[in-house]
Parts: C-alpha cells; sequence; structure tokens
C-alpha cells in the first residue's frame, strides 16, 4: 500500500470533532455491546478491516462471545440477538446503506418503538461515527495491526 495522508496531522480540528462524537457516545444510554454490534456491522458492510479488527478485539473485552461476532452478517438467520439489538442491527445497515432506499418507515417505527425517540438518536449517532470512521480509515489506508 502506498503511503497516504494523515487527518489527524492536516485538519486537526476537523479530526478532533469526530473524535469528540465518538467521546460522547461513552456518555448515552448504549451498552458496550450495543455500541460493538452497531460498529462491526457498519464496518462489515462498509469493508474496513482496520475498524473490524479494532471493534471485535473491544467486543471481546467487553463480553461479546466469538459465536455472535462471527455470526453478525447473517445476524437475521440467528437467534442469538435480542429484538432490542435486531432493531438496532436493521437500522445501522439502513442507515450504512443510505443510497439503496435510506432507512424504511418499518425499520424506524420498530426501532422507536423499541427504543424511545432518544435512545432512538443515540444509536442513529452512533451510526454516523462509525461510518465517519471507516471512511477515513479506508480513504487513508489504515493498516491492520496483528494481535
Amino acid at each position: 500500500m502506498q503511503k497516504r495522508i494523515n487527518i489527524l496531522k492536516e485538519v486537526p480540528k476537523a479530526y478532533q470533532a469526530v473524535s469528540e462524537l465518538q467521546k460522547y457516545l461513552s456518555s448515552t444510554s448504549l451498552t458496550a455491546i450495543e455500541k460493538g454490534l452497531i460498529e462491526i456491522r457498519a464496518s462489515q458492510i462498509n469493508g474496513c478491516a482496520f475498524c473490524i479488527n479494532m471493534h471485535t478485539t473491544e467486543a471481546r473485552k467487553h463480553g461479546e462471545t466469538e459465536q455472535r461476532i462471527y455470526l453478525l452478517n447473517a445476524w437475521r438467520e440467528a437467534d442469538l440477538y435480542t429484538e432490542t439489538e435486531r432493531a438496532i442491527l436493521a437500522l445501522t445497515e439502513e442507515m450504512t446503506l443510505i443510497s439503496q432506499g435510506g432507512v424504511s418507515d418499518a425499520t424506524y417505527a420498530e426501532a422507536e418503538r423499541l427504543l424511545g425517540e432518544h435512545k432512538l438518536a443515540e444509536v442513529m449517532m452512533a451510526v454516523v461515527t462509525i461510518n465517519s470512521w471507516n471512511r477515513i480509515a479506508i480513504s487513508t489506508q489504515l493498516p491492520v495491526t496483528k494481535a
């Protein structure tokens, strides 16, 4: 891989703004497991190896199981995720794939029913944040490091 721009070095204020979004997420009602599911699933969809590696490692530290991590890209066919987690995953997918029709009324309504407006907003901000990080990591070709 050819060396690419260092966003933090070139536009530190912009990088810091995204970092502040990430810090905000730690003060929300989202559990570490819920955040991990959002971060891993969006990173899988976006093909961000750097973020998949980082967030699966973090998820394990927070008690996520190997089985649930391995099955995350097929969560609809696995009975390992709660109703709330399934709503979060559906919203994550539709927001990440926004150009494929946006967030459906059904997905939004189910997420709002299960999460309430405030937690729904928190989930949406978590999805926005990881999609920002994915785009930075992929565009700058951040390397995956061995564990």
